[in-house]
């Protein structure tokens, strides 16, 4: 009985140091995509507008984000919303978007228009 034993243990210890190890499996990669740019052309009404003036234009922002010398500006509409992107000194419209954007351009004039008609919600 202890002779069967131990030539199990041994037959095992044996194909257990045959067989190869199996290759690690590759882990799946999370796929996130960027979405695409919107396309190119902004308003030239706003570009190099001052800050005092597009407040005068639109009111006070619904949010304000500043990072370092930019700040980004941003108007809500009922039916769309804008994003100033101003920076300089002093501070300076230098790029206009919108949601949605408009079909050639990446803000939306009949956008920027409601929003200068109505006033804009602040929270």
């Amino acid at each position: 009985m202890i002779r069967r034993i131990a030539t199990l243990l041994v037959a095992l210890a044996a194909s257990g140091c045959a067989a190869p190890p199996a290759p690690p499996r590759p882990q799946p990669q999370a796929v996130s995509t960027i979405p695409p740019a919107p396309p190119r052309g902004e308003p030239g009404l706003y570009l190099s507008m001052a800050a005092p003036g597009l407040q005068a234009a639109f009111g006070r922002p619904a949010f304000v984000r500043k990072d370092g010398a930019t700040e980004m500006w941003r108007y809500d509409g009922a039916a769309c919303r804008a994003f100033f992107f101003l920076y300089g000194a002093p501070l300076i419209v230098r790029h206009v978007e919108t949601l949605p954007h408009g079909a050639e351009s990446a803000a939306d004039p009949a956008c920027l228009t409601a929003l200068r008609v109505e006033p804009a919600k602040t929270s």
